[in-house]
């Protein structure tokens, strides 16, 4: 039955209210935006999965919580991280609930928090710590399949930038002192090769500067809104990586709403902790969309058929869901699948991308080199 429009800001207030009321929930939200990049000063995502794996397996064994957790500080070798479980430890042996105690740091986000809290109330902790670390389990092989089929690629490319400006400060010049003496037309190619040559020999320090000029100026606007609007519409439209972009946030997507479902969690309150974790331009906006439509009585699928970040297969999907009650299910195997055409997706890219840098490579020297023999063969056509 749709929601009347007057109970919209009551059902909104309920939820802030639920933040724990010595937290500042505007500053955690913009800080959420690093969890898909770089974490700052927010516990790394391998630690959080190694903590949510051990925290489960240990309950699960028949261990109270105070003990888990002294096992947890103990085995901790940084400083840093024994304080801050120390920390967490300390509030719990104090009365606390374990998402208060997290929340409390500043190194856990709300989307922790409130399926750790929702888990304290249903009496399904150790289920969502096990969602949690597959969660993060998931989301950092991710990372390591992307970092894996980049990083043959990258080295490649900064390989080829590197003997291309040796070949352009040092080798071109020795050819240029030969061709002073001919007294012959100098090919345009060679004439562009020395040019460019000449430019990186006056202008490199120039060049270094604009690099990191540019760098320094994308580092501090990658906040901004209308930057973010920006890269993402760029990174979605780019071929090969687009297409994996989008799977990437389709199957967290996924994920996190068999998460909270699980856990019980409305589903108004599960697309607002998605929307603040995700940390994705495109995504954000479509949900804060969807939670409107959702507050005016449309169902999920009918609100995820607006955009085309949703494919046909998952509104379908997510449709017959809601109409047989089992949402938590479909996300489930929808995760499962995006899942699977991520990692041969990334596979394909990888053994794409090593063929097409070697190519590249290649050729820039080929290039380089046939430029500057050009007048050699010319000189030797013209004596016989």
């Amino acid at each position: 039955m749709p929601i009347e429009i007057k109970n919209i800001q009551s059902i909104k207030k309920k939820q802030q209210d639920s933040v724990p009321q010595n937290t500042v929930l505007t500053k955690v939200v913009g800080l959420l935006n690093k969890d898909i990049r770089l974490w700052g000063k927010k516990l790394k995502d391998r630690k959080k999965e190694g903590f949510y794996s051990e925290l489960h397996v240990l309950l699960s064994s028949g261990i109270d919580i105070r003990t888990a957790l002294d096992i947890v500080v103990e085995e901790q070798k940084s400083e840093e991280d024994r304080k801050l479980f120390t920390a967490i430890k300390t509030d719990v042996v104090g009365g606390a609930g374990l998402s208060d105690a997290i929340f409390k740091t500043g190194n856990f986000s709300t989307y922790e928090y409130y399926s750790l809290r929702i888990g304290e109330e249903s009496g399904r902790i150790k289920d969502v710590l096990a969602d949690l670390t597959l969660f993060y389990s998931k989301k950092i092989k991710q990372q390591r399949q992307i970092t894996s089929a980049l990083t043959y690629p990258v080295m490649v490319l900064i390989t080829a930038i590197l003997a291309v400006q040796f070949m352009l400060t040092f080798i071109v010049p020795m050819f240029m002192d030969v061709f002073k003496r001919f007294n012959g037309k100098i090919p345009a190619l060679t004439q562009a090769i020395i040019s460019a040559s000449q430019f990186m020999r006056s202008y490199s320090w120039l060049l270094l500067l604009i690099f990191v000029s540019v760098v320094v100026m994308l580092i501090s606007i990658r906040r901004e809104e209308y930057f973010r609007k920006w890269s993402s519409a760029l990174m979605l439209k780019l071929p090969l990586f687009g297409d994996i972009v989008q799977k990437i946030y389709l199957s967290r997507y996924c994920q996190s709403m068999t998460l909270l479902l699980g856990a019980k969690t409305p589903m108004l309150r599960s697309l607002g902790l998605v929307r603040q974790m995700i940390g994705f331009y495109p995504f954000e906006k479509a949900i804060e969309v969807m939670e409107d439509d959702i507050l005016h009585g449309k169902l999920l699928h009918q609100s995820m058929a607006r955009f085309s970040f949703f494919d046909t297969r998952i509104i379908s999907l997510v449709r017959v869901a809601e109409e047989v009650n089992q949402l938590e299910n479909i996300f489930s195997k929808l995760n499962a699948q995006y899942n699977d055409e991520l990692e041969h997706r990334i596979g394909m890219l990888s053994s794409l991308l090593e063929p097409i840098m070697i190519i590249i490579v290649g050729g820039l020297v080929a290039v380089i080199l046939i430029a500057m023999y050009m007048p050699l063969f010319q000189l030797s056509s013209s004596v016989y």
